[in-house]
């Protein structure tokens, strides 16, 4: 039993029962092929769970005395995130708070360590300051670094910390399993942790190492192909023949497969060859290209044999099993930025409730990271700014316009009691609907003020499409921002305990408002706005609507 009286030792692993067949990959590939955009990301999270961890950065200051519980993001500390001096200079705010990081995209974060100097560094713990070389924080800093790169070779950038996982490889094969339920392989070729899927609409998709686009689902379905191959092409060739081998017999698949011809086109299999050799399965030694069939065979990690379609597996891939809740709900805590109450079912939302402390301090002396517990849901914050997929800011124009845009919508939307948007007697206010006028507004204000200066990409100022693109995908992937509709605690059926006087979760249906189309701002995007009591209008040429009117517009 473990310390909530739950069978510890029950869980669903991730990670294959046995070897993925040339058949499965390709029935993967049909798949990929004709699915859309955010369900190929979808299925690659589950097929290969390769994603890394995503948490928001330092926390607010705060008195000495602990946040309670029910404290509100949308009134309680901030942490106004810094926007670079060039930039912010001659603003009329000028927030309080201690600096926190709003990340923005890495071209690919699975790549070189030039592209990720942050993990290749040696392995420390999260907090406490100054190098702690004891075991336990040794350990912590490998289960970090797992959580981040869940495929570490031998000839990747993190081959030097493999000494460390292996010293540690069976406490933490425990501790992963038991605590998350992800399988974990540490063996001459690296170390592999089997990470589950995130479910439909939560991917992570698989970036091109040079540019930093997302595969398209072509790319995906040529790279299923391609892993299919593998077996049959010459593992050690000149790297000009070997990639034409690749090329050659991906392409044969295909035809086999009944796949379009363009889904195997030049820019798919050049897509193909650049993401194998990233992942350290297709090697460049004294002149030739070596395939590491070993790192291949380690690649999948999703049922795909045991799935019956695309949307299958993506549900069976996030598919906790016996571990029900207490492992869904970990997952979600230690994958994504913030745990939001409507995105769990009431089931999920009563577990987590009552066992939120002890499950903060479970987080912290497993991977360093501090529990930040808010009426609208729960965020794991890392203090060492680290645990991420994505960058910390000064790297573009989005990162810097994406603080600014979520820091002047919550001035205009943070819901008061009385507001009509306001849900307070029923449960909390998660998200507020955001009219389109109001993010044109406030970003033509800041390509207005901001774009001029030092450091702002000329590109977005003559393609403000662009821009807003950028920038709402940047506010969603940090679950500050997200697309209106129902989401997980609306669509569930009535789940409640048969046992008689069980605790009832909040009702949180319809905390997002009732908006089925546009965009919702979350209530964490308050963590990067100055205080409520220190606000300031700033209306712009451009947000020439009050807050009252937009919140008229709401009711």
């Amino acid at each position: 039993m473990d310390e909530y009286g739950q069978a510890g030792d029950v869980m669903q692993p991730t990670g294959l029962e046995s070897e993925t067949t040339p058949e499965d990959l390709r029935r993967l590939a049909r798949w990929f092929e004709v699915a859309d955009p955010e369900g190929a990301h979808d299925l690659f999270t589950a097929a290969f769970g390769l994603y890394g961890a995503r948490h928001l950065g330092i926390a607010p200051d705060s008195p000495g005395t602990a946040v309670p519980a029910h404290t509100s993001w949308w009134h309680g500390p901030t942490a106004p995130a810094p926007v670079p001096a060039a930039l912010r200079d001659g603003a009329a705010r000028n927030p309080r708070g201690r600096a926190a990081y709003l990340p923005v995209p890495s071209p690919q974060r699975a790549g070189t360590a030039a592209r990720n100097p942050r993990h290749a560094r040696p392995l420390r713990p999260a907090a406490g300051g100054g190098r702690d070389d004891s075991e336990s924080a040794e350990r912590r800093a490998a289960a970090r670094l797992l959580l981040a790169h869940p495929l570490i070779t031998a000839a990747g950038p993190w081959a030097g910390s493999l000494p460390q996982i292996r010293r540690h490889a069976e406490a933490l094969a425990l501790r992963f399993g038991r605590f998350l339920g992800y399988r974990l392989l540490v063996d001459d070729t690296g170390a592999r942790l089997f990470k589950a899927g995130l479910g439909s609409g939560c991917g992570r998709g698989l970036r091109r190492p040079g540019d930093g686009a997302l595969f398209t689902p072509r790319s995906y379905a040529c790279l299923a192909l391609a892993l299919s191959v593998l077996p049959d092409v010459p593992a050690r060739l000149p790297s000009a023949e070997l990639g034409e081998a690749v090329r050659e017999a991906v392409r044969e698949a295909a035809a086999g497969a009944g796949l379009e011809s363009e889904t195997v086109a030049d820019p798919q299999l050049a897509d193909t060859l650049a993401a194998l050799t990233d992942r350290q399965i297709m090697v460049e030694r004294d002149g030739e290209t070596v395939v590491d069939h070993a790192v291949a065979r380690l690649l999948v990690a999703g049922p795909l044999a045991g799935s019956r379609d695309g949307a299958d597996l993506v549900r069976r891939a996030a598919d906790p099993g016996p571990g029900g809740e207490r492992i869904y709900v970990r997952r979600r805590l230690a994958e994504t930025p913030v745990v939001l109450l409507d995105e769990l079912t009431d089931r999920e939302r009563g577990w987590l409730r009552t066992r939120q402390r002890r499950e903060g301090e479970s987080f912290a002396d497993f991977l360093g990271l501090e529990v930040e517990i808010r009426a609208e849901g729960v965020a794991l914050l890392d203090p060492a700014d680290e645990l991420s997929d994505l960058e910390p800011p000064g790297a573009g124009s989005p990162a810097r316009a994406a603080l600014l845009l979520a820091e002047r919508l919550v001035e205009q939307l943070r819901p008061v009691p009385g507001d009509p948007v306001s849900r307070t007697a029923v449960g909390p206010v998660i998200g507020v609907p955001v009219p389109d006028a109001a993010i044109d507004g406030a970003l033509g204000d800041i390509a207005d003020e901001y774009g001029g200066r030092v450091g702002w990409q000329a590109g977005y100022l003559s393609d403000r499409s662009a821009l807003r693109r950028d920038v709402l995908d940047l506010l969603h992937r940090m679950h500050l921002m997200a697309p209106a509709g129902p989401v997980r605690a609306d669509t569930e059926r009535a789940e409640r305990s048969p046992e008689a006087g069980a605790r009832t979760a909040t009702d949180v249906r319809g905390a997002r408002g009732a908006a089925t189309s546009g965009w919702v701002l979350l209530a964490p995007a308050a963590r990067y706005a100055p205080p409520a009591d220190t606000e300031q209008g700033r209306p712009g040429r451009h947000a020439r609507r009050t807050p009252q009117l937009i919140l008229a517009d709401l009711g």
